[in-house]
């Protein structure tokens, strides 16, 4: 696919489409990474005399304008990073975007407001997508794609735009495409795999996937508990999901006839009451065997002794790639789980990769440098996808 590198922009309307999607408390960011990752491509067109048209989405409104999920925020922190002006468009192909688009002088950035609230974005149905990616092409003479974390959808900004302008693929595209391609067609090994959140069917193809290409895959977090129990484990009131104990106790089979390490926890940290993630207020937590959680407690992060072993099987990669936290890393008394797992990704000589979403977010809030690690992530349902492999719709479309 064409790089950036590759277009004549000075002059030109070039539309952005980006990954602005960041937490917010109200109108506060709480993690600016993704606007950070996609800002030295936004000031390389800018200071090569492109007028620079930035869109993105933001959260899941129902296709309608909702205040809650505006991208001004988003556009003041841009402005911020770049240290110069980002004018905003109250709307993204109405007066507004014309108007602010129009002004655009050589050089100059605009944020257009959330793509989803038009629902030819998602729309399932091509005539109506298609219209949509019409009215975004009037805004602009060239298309970048730079919107990592959206590359998996069919949407309208990210699959038929690039269609109806001459395209290319952003540097933070292209990055995210280079460390992939070095966890599938490269790889170092020992490969270890680590895979974390909430729900093991979120992560059931990939595993499917990685059983035949890593040496190691290493499980923690909520899915753990549905692979303790296809044990015969107790775990008490933790997360489960009984219909996928099946396709786990096949996967354990698997894993076992075919030579890979799938490492499971040895020891939890467990409680009676789910913490107060607003509050952050102590938690009454006991450690216990993986095998022998309480049936009244509920499993919240990996144990003291899980964390050497996931360090030891760790320790020799040559290629490590992290998905997910290891536990409720959003309070700190289940943080220390997710931060044994970024220091001995730290710690490992290996190619490191940080796979995007949660555990992204955990890394900086957890106050460690992200430039230590070989990669993060901007998107982690993109890369999962991407490692699964299937064929992305956002990258599809960027190719010749």
């Amino acid at each position: 696919m064409k790089t950036i590198d590759d277009l004549q922009v000075a002059g030109k309307r070039v539309f952005v489409r980006a990954d602005l999607n960041v937490p917010l408390d109200g109108t506060t960011i709480t993690d600016d990474g993704r606007i950070r990752a996609v800002a030295p491509t936004i000031a390389k067109l800018a200071a090569r005399g492109a007028k620079v048209v930035v869109a993105s989405h933001l959260g899941r409104p129902k296709g309608a304008p909702d205040p809650a999920f505006s991208l001004a925020p988003a556009a003041a922190r841009l402005g911020e990073i770049l240290g110069q002006d980002v004018a905003f468009a109250t709307d993204t192909v109405g007066d507004s975007a014309r108007s602010v688009v129009a002004d655009l002088r050589d050089g100059q950035v605009a944020v257009v407001e959330n793509l989803r609230f038009n629902a030819g974005e998602t729309s399932k149905d091509d005539a109506e997508r298609g219209a949509f990616a019409d009215r975004l092409a009037e805004l602009a003479d060239l298309y970048v794609g730079d919107g990592f974390g959206a590359v998996h959808r069919k949407h309208a900004s990210v699959y038929d735009l690039p269609a109806r302008l001459p395209h290319a693929a952003g540097d933070l595209i292209a990055t995210e495409v280079g460390v992939l391609k070095r966890l599938t067609e490269d790889v170092k090994r020992p490969y270890v795999v680590i895979l974390g959140g909430a729900k093991v069917s979120d992560k059931l193809a990939v595993i499917d996937e990685l059983l035949g290409k890593a040496d190691r895959l290493l499980i923690g977090g909520g899915m753990a508990y549905t692979f303790l129990k296809a044990k015969g484990y107790e775990v008490g009131i933790s997360l489960l999901q009984k219909d996928q104990i099946p396709a786990v106790t096949e996967y354990l089979e698997r894993a076992e006839k075919s030579g890979v390490e799938l490492v499971l926890p040895v020891d939890i940290l467990a409680a009676r009451d789910f913490p107060d993630l607003k509050t952050k207020a102590p938690a009454d937590f006991v450690t216990v065997d993986a095998d022998k959680i309480p049936a009244d407690m509920e499993g919240l992060d990996i144990g003291p002794k899980t964390r050497e072993l996931f360090a030891s099987k760790i320790a020799d990669a040559g290629t490590v790639f992290w998905n997910g936290p290891v536990g409720v890393a959003e309070h700190p008394d289940y943080a220390g789980g997710t931060a044994a797992v970024a220091q001995a990704l730290l710690d490992s000589p290996g190619f490191t990769v940080v796979g995007g979403g949660d555990s992204a977010a955990a890394v900086r809030a957890l106050g460690f440098d992200e430039n230590a690690f070989g990669h993060i992530s901007t998107g982690g349902g993109a890369s999962l996808e991407y490692l699964e492999g299937k064929t992305l719709p956002g990258l599809a479309a960027l190719e010749d």
